[in-house]
């Protein structure tokens, strides 16, 4: 057991309409930031540092135990991303019961079919199914 690391941490959530409405939230944010800091980088000649995807947390592989034991009412269920790099993008993951990282966009498949429609859940379920 590592010191520095609690042990009761529970970093995962579910991903519901309300973490939705946080991430287009923070799309917003970050569109307005964009605008701002373009338009004075484009006087300095300024490169902005761009975040990138964490490769621990990549699509396929296994959940590292760094991030703690999925609770088994989570296991197959749409959770909200911790991976930083997707705190303003309209993903969600979801983990397998072997660990494995699944991640999926928020938007709607094939322009009526939203996150949150149980056709889809189901069809998900079916797809990560070991």
């Amino acid at each position: 057991m590592d010191p520095f690391w609690p042990s009761e941490t529970n970093s995962f959530r579910r991903f519901t309409p309300e973490s939705l409405a946080a991430i287009e939230e923070r799309i917003a944010k970050k569109k307005k930031q964009q605008a701002k800091v373009n338009q004075e980088n484009k006087d300095k000649g300024v490169e902005e540092h761009k975040l990138t995807p964490q490769l621990d947390l990549k699509v396929c592989k296994k959940l590292p135990s760094l991030y703690g034991d999925l609770p088994v009412e989570l296991i197959g269920e749409p959770l909200e991303d911790i991976d930083p790099y997707y705190s303003d993008h309209k993903t969600f993951m979801v983990i397998n019961n072997r660990k494995t990282i699944f991640r999926f966009a928020a938007t709607p498949a094939l322009c009526i079919v939203g996150p949150f429609n149980p056709v889809r859940k189901a069809a998900i379920k079916i797809l990560i199914h070991s």
